[in-house]
């Protein structure tokens, strides 16, 4: 039971604090949401910041789980059409899982008060993305899929562009089927030219 309320704590924090953000929340509105008294809350965590880092800590894992990581790469492609489809998949969970979103969204309006959240949407919105596809790209080279290059520079010029295009879904949600569509010709464009 003490775990299942620490989850729903840490969901409804995440559903409030993706639309407040952490500084316009206070516990009162976290409690009556989930139809507890503020010491139903303090019962399972001590303050809001300790609520704020166990919901980080499981952003964190929830996210290397269905997207993978520097730590936890996806398989390597083993093919052009391999490496455009693993690009899709992971765009499409980055869209359309809504606690991806949600979490998305408190690191873009947390990072410029919290330094944890700052450094975390550094490494899930540039940093992370960048080492991931560059041990991608340095596989596939050596697979003889891509051409030899600089697998760090080519892993930036990827990413970035494929990031912009998501942030774009999260600020206006009507151009998401646009936005997929560009990413696909743009993994297939990528591929064409630098693939082997």
């Amino acid at each position: 039971m003490g775990k299942d309320t620490k989850e729903r704590i840490l969901a409804a924090a995440l559903e409030i604090f993706s639309q407040k953000g952490y500084e316009g929340t206070n516990i009162r509105e976290l409690s009556a949401s989930l139809g507890l008294v503020k010491s139903g809350i303090y019962k399972h965590y001590e303050s809001k910041e300790a609520i704020w880092n166990a919901l980080l800590d499981r952003m964190i894992a929830y996210y290397g789980e269905r997207f993978g990581s520097p730590e936890h790469l996806p398989p390597v492609p083993e093919s052009p059409e391999e490496f455009v489809a693993m690009t899709m998949r992971m765009v499409n969970v980055t869209i359309h899982d809504e606690q991806i979103v949600k979490t998305r969204k408190v690191l873009t309006l947390e990072q410029f008060r919290d330094d944890r959240a700052r450094e975390l949407a550094t490494k899930h919105f540039l940093t992370g993305l960048t080492k991931m596809f560059t041990r991608i790209f340095t596989s596939m080279m050596a697979k003889g899929l891509l051409r030899k290059d600089n697998p760090e520079m080519l892993a930036f010029a990827y990413t970035a562009p494929i990031s912009a295009l998501i942030h774009l879904c999260d600020r206006e949600p009507d151009k998401t089927e646009e936005a997929i569509a560009q990413v696909e010709a743009f993994s297939r464009h990528f591929i064409k030219t630098y693939g082997v």
